[in-house]
């Protein structure tokens, strides 16, 4: 059977598909550099998270207003939504960038994208409906990876294992984020929500470095730019344009190269070698996170842009 498809017409659609996918790739590449600008900057790491907000920020508006964008579009009644996920956000860096701190760049990178595994749960506690066999398999194979990645942990250290619940309650605030920026994207665009949650973050970020008694004041600005620019910027912008044309499948797959590269640097510039068990735990995690995005989404679970482009 020959296939009746113009070969223009397939060109075209391929040509179509492969700028969406070069995002995808130096999105997920630019946000796991992420970990390491957090452990190089030399103010402390919920005030590094202040200053990824800070910094990025700016750049978020004028993308908007440069692509002729209004960023008020839409916030009528929905700017107490906006500020409490801003405020989820900020605690969702404070916990991760603490977590970064006290674990592997692999175990903060893996558990901070936790998010994306517990966001389907919340799905079907809305629906009131049961996962999919396909689904329970992907929940149960990541329970098993994770309880692997934090036996591990602890094995080597109780100050990992401590970083690796501090990155899994960082996903879990991620997910409250998630959910307050759902109804939030049912009336705006994904750009000019995340402009605003990001805004609304960086006041809970600075009283909670002043509180902690963090250094605030950067003497090497280079590093936090680099992480605004990576994380906030170019990691999300890149990432929101690809999501609006792949399939979840691929962008779930893609995701999977933010742990690899993060423990690759943590490798080469902590000395942070991985075991048997490391590679066993995080691949059932990668597995679950494949599996997850292919199953069909519960009934009233609305997708989010900003749940797969974790930091």
């Amino acid at each position: 059977m020959h296939d009746s498809t113009p070969p223009r017409k397939v060109a075209s659609v391929t040509s179509s598909a492969a700028l969406p996918f070069a995002a995808l790739l130096l999105g997920n590449l630019a946000l796991a550099f992420g970990p390491w600008f957090v452990r190089a900057a030399d103010v402390g790491p919920v005030a590094a998270g202040f200053w990824r907000l800070t910094l990025g920020v700016p750049f978020l508006f004028a993308i908007i207003l440069m692509s002729r964008g209004n960023p008020v579009q839409g916030t009528r009644g929905l700017w107490g939504i906006l500020l409490l996920s801003g405020i989820a956000f900020a605690a969702d860096l404070a916990s991760w960038h603490v977590g970064i701190l006290h674990t592997t760049l692999a175990n903060s990178t893996l558990f901070g994208n936790s998010a994306t595994l517990m966001y389907p749960i919340w799905g079907f506690l809305v629906a009131r409906a049961w996962p999919t066999r396909q689904q329970g398999l992907a929940l149960a194979l990541a329970a098993i990876g994770a309880g692997l990645l934090l036996g591990r942990s602890y094995e080597l250290s109780p100050q990992n294992l401590f970083g690796d619940l501090l990155c899994l309650l960082a996903g879990a605030l991620y997910t409250v984020y998630f959910i307050l920026m759902a109804r939030a994207r049912a009336a705006m665009a994904p750009l000019p929500a995340l402009a605003w949650s990001s805004l609304f973050g960086t006041l809970p970020l600075l009283v909670s470095a002043w509180a902690l008694g963090e250094q605030v004041w950067p003497q090497n600005w280079g590093v936090l730019i680099g992480l605004a620019l990576a994380s906030q910027v170019v990691g999300q912008g890149l990432m929101i344009y690809a999501l609006g044309h792949l399939s979840p499948l691929v962008v779930g797959i893609a995701l999977l190269t933010q742990p690899v590269v993060a423990g690759t640097v943590g490798w080469i510039v902590y000395d942070e070698r991985l075991g048997v068990p490391d590679f066993v735990g995080a691949a059932l995690v990668a597995v679950a996170l494949v599996l997850v995005r292919r199953g069909k989404s519960p009934p009233g679970q609305v997708a989010s842009s900003e749940a797969e482009a974790k930091t």
